[in-house]
């Protein structure tokens, strides 16, 4: 994955994220078609770029902001 692809998927997965609809990592592996290793490498490469973003297992979707609960 070169580094266009690697931008494109972060801006994907928050934009899915802001609207509740990832699902769990392993779906969001298979819709991105990359392994659920990459989707937790890109989540943390996320954080640490200062995005708010974590994991509700109660929606099972990445979620960003105040919808962590």
């Amino acid at each position: 994955m070169n580094k266009f692809q690697k931008e494109t998927l972060k801006l994907r997965l928050v934009k899915l994220a802001s609207l509740r609809s990832t699902g769990a990592p392993s779906d969001l592996a298979l819709r991105f078609e990359i392994s659920e290793r990459s989707v937790k490498r890109i989540v943390r490469e996320l954080r640490e770029e200062g995005v708010d973003i974590r994991y509700s297992p109660v929606r099972r979707s990445y979620v960003t902001g105040e919808d962590f609960e």
